[in-house]
């Protein structure tokens, strides 16, 4: 499950709860796309805003909906005793992975964040996949660090950031990661304008905030990289540039949560506070750009 396309879905939220109706049509939709599979609970998803009981519930959603797609769920949490309940939650769900970032407020050691996973990987009875994204975190993983923690029991992937915009440094990025992971851990990309880059430099998969909403385009990008089409690729994304443009501005989160209210996927407001959506000129913007691509509902 540690290959391909990894979309990852909003959770529609409010101040009275999550949207169980509308986020379980989102994944219901990544499903009959084919995806490989759907991340629950990820930045997109908002897992740092909701309670013990809320992710429980929405990982529940997330296998009912994936309709046997394999589901990765998000476990980060500030303490390490609260990544362990909801680990033991998200499995309990039925999650076939779990995905995991070091939230902190203070900052974290290497040895604190090998501890983290030290101690998570230790309890599981399913892959973890390591989620390097010091954009929302703030903590900055070394190869070194990304090599200590693969060895360890059940981590099966690691999620890294955008890999360079030059693709002989990407594939020396990707390469200088490989070289400090066993063979067994998978290499996966994130950060959307850098997809067709880091899969044509050799990364296993992409974990895609567009997937989420989009399936049909992010899976055109993701199979051509796989067939080894790296100019057909690198077309797809050239010709997303806009929205690109827009995540790379503003956030994936804040794009997906208009474009989904937009294309009558949630309702609004979809964001938990003090979240708020896009300001009114980048709204105008993105629906042009939704317009421009044909970005809709079967995209």
């Amino acid at each position: 499950m540690f290959r391909g396309l990894s979309a990852f879905p909003l959770t529609p939220t409010t101040e009275e709860g999550i949207d169980e109706r509308a986020f379980g049509a989102l994944v219901s939709r990544l499903a009959a796309a084919g995806v490989d599979s759907i991340g629950a609970l990820g930045s997109t998803g908002g897992y740092a805003y909701l309670t013990r009981e809320q992710r429980a519930r929405v990982a529940r959603l997330a296998v009912e909906a994936a309709d046997g797609v394999p589901v990765m769920a998000g476990i980060g949490a500030l303490r390490t005793s609260q990544v362990l309940a909801v680990a033991e939650d998200a499995q309990k769900a039925g999650v076939s992975a779990v995905l995991l970032a070091p939230m902190t407020y203070q900052a974290l050691t290497d040895d604190e964040v090998f501890g983290l996973y030290e101690s998570v990987t230790r309890e599981l009875s399913v892959p973890l996949c390591v989620y390097d994204n010091p954009r929302t975190t703030h903590v900055h993983f070394t190869d070194e660090l990304h090599g200590r923690i693969a060895e360890l029991p059940n981590v099966a992937a690691v999620k890294i950031p955008p890999v360079p915009d030059d693709r002989a440094a990407a594939r020396q990025r990707v390469a200088a990661l490989r070289a400090l992971l066993p063979d067994t851990v998978s290499v996966g990309v994130s950060g959307d304008w850098a997809a067709a880059t880091g899969l044509n430099a050799g990364c296993d998969a992409w974990y895609s905030v567009t997937g989420g909403l989009f399936p049909a385009t992010a899976l055109a990008l993701t199979r051509a990289a796989q067939a080894g089409h790296a100019a057909g690729a690198t077309a797809h994304s050239e010709r997303l540039e806009p929205l690109w443009e827009l995540i790379r501005q503003y956030g994936g989160l804040r794009v997906m949560s208009a474009a989904a209210s937009h294309l009558g996927l949630a309702t609004e407001p979809n964001l938990p506070l003090p979240l708020r959506g896009l300001p009114s000129d980048a709204r105008r913007r993105l629906v042009t750009v939704l317009e421009h691509l044909a970005l809709g509902t079967n995209a």
